[in-house]
């Protein structure tokens, strides 16, 4: 699928979804952005969009809302004329000691990183059955790409992300005949969270098998290769510099 001229439905406006959004509309793209609380992000995301001559619309949505999902799926048809290219990003990544895990802590972490990814695909499904081709793009993680938890205190979320994978090829086996091609990205260390010290990050690095954090044009990279597609359909792309190897 060629990236020009499509239009492209991202969840999550913050970080890389902003950095995925900016290099689509270089691309051609037109591009949609949900946000659920990174307003601002998502505006001057959206603001570079137009600044390469493009489309560009903002919504407000939550994801653990099914009236949400479907609400802005239909925004973006609406206003942007169709909807080929769907980036499921929106993630909720929260370290809680499993002692103190609540019961809204592991609904809210399955919500936003499972559910999330279902109703936006359930509600976007339609439009591209009727245009004869698409694509879904999910967002996993390298822990759960590599089979074994490898973090304590991340509970809801290992198991959600491990879920994405499966809901990434249950859909591409269910759409394949209707040319939508469905597939993940599995992030490792791509951005250092902003309250990690230098011997966080060093640690990091040294435990990379590459010698260093992927910057966000690694996965930028990946979305147009999984865009850009048109025979790889239910896999689960490790971007993480090898660090499962290790």
């Amino acid at each position: 699928m060629d990236i020009a001229n499509r239009v492209v439905l991202i969840t999550g406006g913050k970080r890389l979804g902003a950095a995925v959004a900016r290099e689509l509309g270089a691309r051609g793209a037109d591009v949609a952005l949900g946000y659920h609380r990174s307003r601002d992000e998502a505006n001057r995301a959206a603001a570079a969009v137009r600044a390469e001559g493009r489309r560009a619309l903002v919504c407000a949505a939550d994801v653990r809302n099914p009236g949400d999902c479907a609400a802005l799926v239909a925004r973006t048809v609406d206003t942007l004329g169709r909807l080929d290219v769907l980036v499921n990003m929106a993630s909720r990544y929260v370290a809680k000691p499993f002692a103190e895990l609540s019961d809204i802590d592991w609904a809210d972490s399955l919500a936003v990183d499972l559910t999330g990814s279902y109703l936006c695909a359930r509600a976007a499904i339609p439009h591209m059955r009727a245009a004869g081709e698409g694509r879904i793009i999910n967002f996993a993680d390298w822990v759960a790409s590599s089979g074994r938890p490898s973090y304590r205190e991340y509970l809801p979320y290992y198991v959600a992300k491990s879920a994405v994978i499966a809901l990434t090829e249950a859909l591409a086996l269910e759409l394949a005949g209707a040319g939508i091609l469905v597939n993940a990205i599995a992030p490792g260390p791509i951005l250092p969270p902003d309250d990690l010290d230098d011997s966080g990050r060093r640690a990091v690095t040294d435990a990379t098998p590459v010698g260093r954090w992927g910057g966000e044009i690694a996965v930028v990279k990946a979305v147009i290769a999984l865009i850009e597609t048109d025979f790889i359909t239910g896999e689960t792309v490790r971007v993480d510099g090898g660090r499962h190897l290790r």
